[in-house]
């Protein structure tokens, strides 16, 4: 992978987004985020959980041009007198976006397959309320409807071999025909922790400022090849330390905890800030990952 940047990289920073994503928090175990948090920092945790989960974002304009990207959230971390979000792992469709991610921004990026499919399944919401007197008398039913969803086929490329990460479905939203209200304006800003990588061993930090429409959906359905179908909620065991061979599946682990919260963005328009060091890297300290 070339280090020259990309031209559109070249005008930034801030480096600007614009697109949709869908943005869902997770109860992790705190095992499984511990993996790839660095040592020297301290996870944020509550009866053995942290708060992470995924942002599945589609740009339509950005420095890259048109691409996915998949971020997935280990945890939150703890590193006076702050807290930010710690990434597990980076999945965008761009060989431009994954170079900027690791040289840039000090990410673990690797380029991936998105591929999109469509489908209608029976979702768990019924269209009226059951009725307890018909229910009695052994008379009730429960209607359900069918939905339209889309889909995504996320798999990890390196070189020519390709190889399965997940699938991840959600309802799908098209131009709110079906659904008006698509949520108020806000504006955020979305700080993480980045680096300690062979390509930046610094502990970086950079912030996302986010101006959307936001509103609450049903959360994405996310299974792997390893489980017979979709669910919603899986638990895995998993050692404290993961080498690099093992960060895919680790991330898997990430991927398949409890949702608690789905946030869609639409309307999405997202500056980046370049990085700054928090902590120079010691020679003493290992670095987690590498990003080859």
């Amino acid at each position: 992978m070339e280090d020259k940047p990309a031209a559109g990289y070249r005008h930034g920073p801030p480096w600007v987004f614009k697109g949709s994503a869908l943005y869902q928090l997770h109860l992790v175990k705190a095992a499984t985020a511990r993996a790839f948090v660095p040592k020297d920092l301290r996870l944020v945790e509550a009866f053995g959980y942290t708060l992470g989960g995924m942002f599945l974002a589609r740009y339509h304009d950005s420095p890259a041009g048109q691409f996915d990207e998949l971020v997935v959230i280990a945890g939150i971390v703890w590193n006076p007198p702050t807290s930010c979000a710690w990434a597990a792992r980076v999945l965008v469709n761009s060989a431009e976006a994954c170079r900027h991610g690791r040289k840039e921004v000090g990410l673990p990026s690797h380029v991936a397959k998105f591929s999109q499919t469509e489908a209608s399944e029976l979702r768990n919401k019924p269209l009226a309320k059951p009725n307890g007197f018909l229910n009695l008398l052994g008379m009730g039913s429960t209607f359900y409807k069918k939905e339209s969803c889309r889909g995504f086929e996320i798999s990890e490329t390196t070189g020519s071999s390709t190889r399965h990460l997940c699938n991840i479905s959600m309802p799908a939203t098209g131009s709110h025909k079906d659904n008006k209200w698509i949520g108020p304006a806000i504006r955020m800003s979305l700080p993480s922790f980045s680096g300690q990588t062979e390509d930046h061993p610094d502990l970086l930090k950079y912030s996302c400022k986010v101006e959307c429409r936001v509103r609450p959906v049903s959360p994405a359905k996310i299974w792997s090849s390893r489980t017979a179908k979709p669910q919603e909620c899986s638990d895995g065991k998993n050692g404290s330390v993961v080498a690099e061979s093992d960060a895919q599946r680790q991330s898997v682990l990430v991927l398949l905890s409890r949702p608690i919260l789905a946030l869609e963005f639409s309307s999405l328009l997202m500056h980046v800030d370049a990085p700054k060091t928090v902590a120079p890297h010691s020679k003493r300290k290992s670095v987690r990952y590498s990003s080859t």
